[in-house]
């Protein structure tokens, strides 16, 4: 009889670092795609290493502000549910159940509902009866509700792991355990080889999936890793009276107590408890022993450190506050397990731009591995993942983000917040201030209350701007929610915005300086729209990936034959555009060393002309030009832009001249009325609009038109995803929505209904102040102008109804005069 032969390998060498469930994840896909030739090295030994995955309670709750976040969780709950080894499931799908005991919790609560409704997760508020029906143990009488989700559960990470390495290996992959990493090897930009203890390993492509340890393997190939590694407490009781006799690992949901930042979970007849509740207990990833070290001094395993009684003593008393009957029990083990944080709480992945093939999986939970390692898969393989990704790009982070320091304080703190209520607009405390404009003195005498993006200090109102608040018509009153980081003054700036003038800080969006005898060219290859025109001209274009997905959406001035000025959105972009810039053509990022200040509303003619010898009237100065001149004495880049839908210019100068710029404008801004602006305004004005942002209102996972941008598109020319873009129609779109109470409002990420089902989610929210309603940007199927939808906010349905865009000013005649 035959043998059956050994599969060949095919595809690049891959090798993976880290055999926890994120890397023999990574491997299966890996495989399953064609790409065999796949070795995963892991230091110690197999099949349960000593990492995260080694001791992970195996929580897996779907529901997720972020849509990213929740596809990952799904995905992984689908697959673990499709796997077994010797006929043990992956995966016990016993549900998720949180708990409020307190009135904020249970608003919260519903507010969850609503992104489990967006996101397709099955789930639903439940009373206080149906909690004690799911969770006998718990005490009703402190129990105001519940959010439960059927289709989460437990999963058995090691188990998992397995039968994915099982899958792997019969395609051809390796695992090989006790392999101490301790080099990448690169040449010329490019990673080749991974080096060892037992010897090296050559690669084309080299994945860190090494969990906390992902620093180390960083800084050996040169990349910065920023993931903060923090002990993390979990404690088992003895067994239990009330679950004698049990017999199954667990039955009963999984229980969050988010109230007191406690979890339970079922061990047969004893309980698991997990606590966020203790200070941050930080830890250096250089500094974690080696497995057989670890053991040798007595610890389980690396990732398991002594359990401190003193941080679990309050937790305690909370837990039987909540279960009476743990009020007799117990502790019988308890240890403090380390896993990864970053400075914005999400994964880090992606492909290393200063060192070619080298990838990073890192900073993921079990929640969602196999959901990231389907989306890394496929963006090694076919070039790009399924999923929008730029919340968890490792591009993502500005070099401000990225000191120890900052990575350590900030991963602290998302540890302290991983149960909290969290306001979409609630920004960390610390370390703050971290970047301001040249401007910020003088927004800080004006009263300016301030939250961060990016690092960057923003103003979004002005308090000196209250007395402007007397003069407006009545606004409707606001609950406590949306009342949280916003004014009224907001809508006094927006109406100064449109009756006169307004100084709005622009610093931060992210500028590049693109140059040389190749840019014109390059950059027409890169985006959507015709920008072969004259010096002087200001285009607004796309930049699309291979599939046709918008990954950004820039403004690009050509300021001279061979000089761009170009407006983007991230670090990523700047990213994109460097891997694909040919040699000769150079990309340099001029926002720090640069600023902004938008000066918008129908007197900034009035305000700017008297201010500089050049012609500023709209026959010498169109709408999209730019001209470099001065204001006053300070050499500036002008644009006629205008995101709020107003006569305007954006002024450009260097940081060192920003002061007298803002100083400048603010005086012979007086006689006109002028008042600094912020955010909370410009976001109200951008959607009365339609002007989109993107990475809220548009990612790769949309094309131009469906995300009503198409106008930005010329087909009659080449450029990145251009054979991608059909003519079919469009199935999906993102549709203006006005709330037809005056008095509602939303914040976006809300359920959109159609017919009593939901059919999509709010993207954008603001109320607009010009119009009097609330305006809401949301994915829908295509429905027509005047369709009746309902979005869900906080548990009610608020009638709203589709619109017709733009909502202010369509004919454009306030921008062009």
């Amino acid at each position: 009889m035959s043998s059956t032969p050994e599969p060949r390998p095919h595809g690049p060498r891959v090798v993976v670092i880290g055999a926890g469930i994120v890397g023999c994840s990574l491997a299966d896909e890996l495989t399953a795609r064609g790409w065999t030739d796949v070795t995963v090295l892991e230091q110690g030994p197999l099949p349960a290493p000593g990492g995260s995955t080694s001791h992970a309670p195996g929580l897996v709750f779907q529901t997720s502000p972020s849509k990213t976040l929740a596809a990952f969780a799904k995905y992984t709950v689908e697959k673990f549910g499709s796997l077994e080894v010797d006929g043990v499931p992956c995966f016990n799908q016993v549900g998720g159940l949180e708990l409020a005991t307190t009135p904020e919790r249970l608003a919260d609560l519903h507010r969850r509902a609503g992104y489990a409704a967006a996101w397709g997760i099955r789930g639903e508020v439940v009373s206080t009866a149906r909690c004690k029906e799911l969770w006998p143990l718990v005490d009703e009488s402190v129990v105001l509700g519940g959010f439960h989700t059927p289709d989460d559960g437990l999963a058995r990470a090691l188990l998992a792991s397995r039968a994915q390495m099982d899958r792997a290996t019969s395609r051809g992959a390796r695992f090989l355990d006790r392999h101490t990493v301790t080099g990448i090897e690169q040449d010329n930009g490019r990673v080749t080889g991974v080096v060892t203890d037992q010897g090296t390993f050559p690669a084309d492509h080299v994945v860190s999936a090494a969990g906390f340890w992902g620093p180390v393997i960083g800084r050996m190939a040169g990349i910065d890793v920023p993931l903060q590694p923090l002990a993390h407490q979990y404690a088992k009781t003895k067994p239990l009276p009330e679950l004698a006799g049990a017999t199954a690992e667990a039955t009963r949901p999984i229980l969050r107590f988010q109230d007191r930042d406690l979890y339970f979970r079922e061990h047969v007849d004893r309980i698991g408890i997990g606590s966020y509740a203790h200070q941050p207990l930080p830890v250096d990833p250089f500094a974690i022993l080696p497995y057989d070290e670890a053991r040798a001094r007595n610890m389980d395993m690396p990732s398991s450190f002594p359990f401190t009684a003193a941080d679990w003593a309050p937790s305690w008393e909370d837990c039987r506050w909540l279960v009476p009957a743990l009020r007799d029990a117990e502790i019988e083990e308890g240890f403090n397990g380390v896993f990864s944080f970053t400075p914005d709480g999400m994964p880090v992945l992606g492909e290393s731009r200063a060192l070619r093939g080298f990838w990073l999986a890192e900073a993921v939970w079990v929640t969602h591995s196999a959901g990231v390692a389907r989306a890394v898969a496929e963006w090694m393989v076919d070039g790009r993942p399924s999923l929008d990704l730029h919340e968890c790009d490792l591009a993502r982070f500005e070099e401000a983000q990225r000191s120890p320091s900052y990575v350590r304080e900030r991963g602290s703190q998302q540890f302290v917040e991983v149960y909290d209520v969290l306001h979409p607009l609630q920004p960390m405390e610390s370390p703050r201030p971290l970047r301001v404009s040249p401007f910020h003195a003088r927004q800080e005498q004006l009263g300016a209350f301030f939250l961060e993006g990016g690092g960057w200090e923003r103003p979004h109102w002005y308090e000196a701007n209250a007395p402007l608040v007397d003069g407006l018509d009545a606004l409707p009153e606001r609950d406590a929610w949306s009342a949280r980081y916003w004014s009224p003054i907001a809508a006094a700036e927006a109406r100064a915005t449109r009756e006169k003038v307004a100084l709005y800080d622009m610093t931060p969006l992210r500028r590049l300086e693109v140059t040389g005898p190749g840019a014109l060219d390059f950059l027409d290859r890169m985006t959507t729209n015709n920008l072969r025109k004259k010096p002087g001209a200001v285009t607004y274009t796309l930049l699309l990936d291979e599939t046709g997905g918008v990954r950004s959406d820039l403004t690009v001035a050509r300021l001279a034959p061979d000089r761009f000025q170009v407006g983007a959105n991230s670090p990523a972009d700047l990213d994109w555009l460097t891997r694909h810039a040919p040699e000769g053509v150079h990309i340099r990022d001029i926002t720090s060393g640069t600023c902004c200040i938008g000066v918008w509303g129908p007197l900034a003619r009035d305000l700017v002309q008297p201010l500089t010898r050049d012609d500023f009237s709209h026959e010498a100065f169109g709408y999209f030009r730019a001209k470099e001149t001065y204001i006053g004495h300070v050499p500036v880049t002008a644009m006629r832009l205008s995101y709020v839908g107003e006569l305007g210019w954006e002024l450009y100068t260097t940081a060192d001249l920003g002061l007298r710029l803002w100083d400048t404008l603010w005086a012979a801004g007086q006689e006109h009325g002028a008042v600094a602006a912020g955010r909370s305004a410009f976001n109200s004005l951008r959607l009365e609009k339609g002007y989109r942002s993107w990475g809220t209102d548009m990612t790769d996972e949309h094309n131009p038109f469906e995300a009503g941008v198409g106008f930005a598109v010329r087909m009659d020319k080449v450029f990145v995803g251009r054979e991608a873009l059909t003519d079919a129609p469009a199935t999906r779109k993102l549709t203006p929505l006005l709330l037809d109470d005056p008095s509602a409002v939303v914040l976006g990420k809300e359920p959109v209904y159609v017919d009593g089902s939901p059919a999509g989610y709010v993207t954008s929210a603001s109320y607009g102040y010009t119009l009097g309603r609330c305006i809401a940007y949301a994915w829908l199927p295509v429905l027509p102008t005047g369709a009746p939808v309902h979005i869900e906010y906080f548990g009610e349905k608020v009638p709203a109804t589709v619109a017709e865009e733009p909502l202010f000013d369509p004919k454009m005649t306030r921008i062009r005069r």
